[in-house]
């Protein structure tokens, strides 16, 4: 199972539930807001009328996988790549933003042990580096002079454990990216951007018509 959460405008969005086997959408609901409580509704919802969850691909909302304590929890690649991205750009300029950069780059490319030697290696050539601490003039006050540095290498480190779920449980063919659903939300908000001139209501039906097929 595919759990995902799209906003088309600010206080205008939906949280899916996608199934990749049946290539089909089991459960979407209008949200102004994504919260823990809407997964939690999605599941027992699902749970409900008889499905069965044996796992769940999500995109890295930390609380989130509190909902799914009792399944197998993977966290999506793509979206794990798109955060090491936002912080380290797309041009690091630092020796260690480099190194991590490229460790990013072969996460869906090897297998739990592999990648976390290497990212264990990388933080104990740079550990000293990532504890460098900037003043402010005049001031006590500090920061950590390689903040986002230190930011990309923990998201890395907090999600790792639920980056090679998909290889843990090979018998449940579990996705590594949601991806199967981010492809239909770009599709939606190009047609919401096409017809923008609808209100609101002819835009819930727009997309409520595509979710449902």
């Amino acid at each position: 199972m595919i759990a995902d959460v799209t906003f088309f405008g600010r206080g205008f969005g939906y949280i899916v539930f996608r199934s990749p086997s049946l290539k089909k959408n089991l459960y979407y609901k209008f949200i102004p807001y994504e919260t823990i409580l809407e997964y939690s509704l999605g599941r027992y919802d699902l749970e409900s009328k008889g499905f069965k969850i044996s796992a769940i691909v999500l995109d890295g909302r930390p609380g989130v996988r509190k909902v799914f304590y009792d399944i197998p929890v993977q966290m999506c690649h793509f979206h794990q790549k798109q955060i090491v991205r936002r912080y380290l750009t797309n041009n690091p300029k630092l020796e260690a933003g480099i190194e991590l950069k490229k460790i990013n780059s072969w996460l869906c490319k090897e297998n739990k042990k592999d990648f976390t030697d290497k990212l264990n290696r990388w933080y104990e050539r740079w550990k000293i580096f990532l504890k460098e601490k900037t003043y402010e003039l005049n001031s006590k006050n500090w920061h950590y002079t390689h903040g986002r540095l230190r930011s990309a290498y923990r998201s890395l480190r907090t999600n790792l454990p639920y980056l090679f779920t998909y290889l843990d449980y090979p018998e449940l063919n579990i996705p590594n990216t949601t991806n199967s659903l981010d492809g239909s939300f770009a599709n939606l908000k190009e047609l919401v951007r096409i017809h923008r001139g609808f209100n609101d209501e002819l835009k819930h039906k727009l997309i409520e018509s595509i979710l449902t097929n």
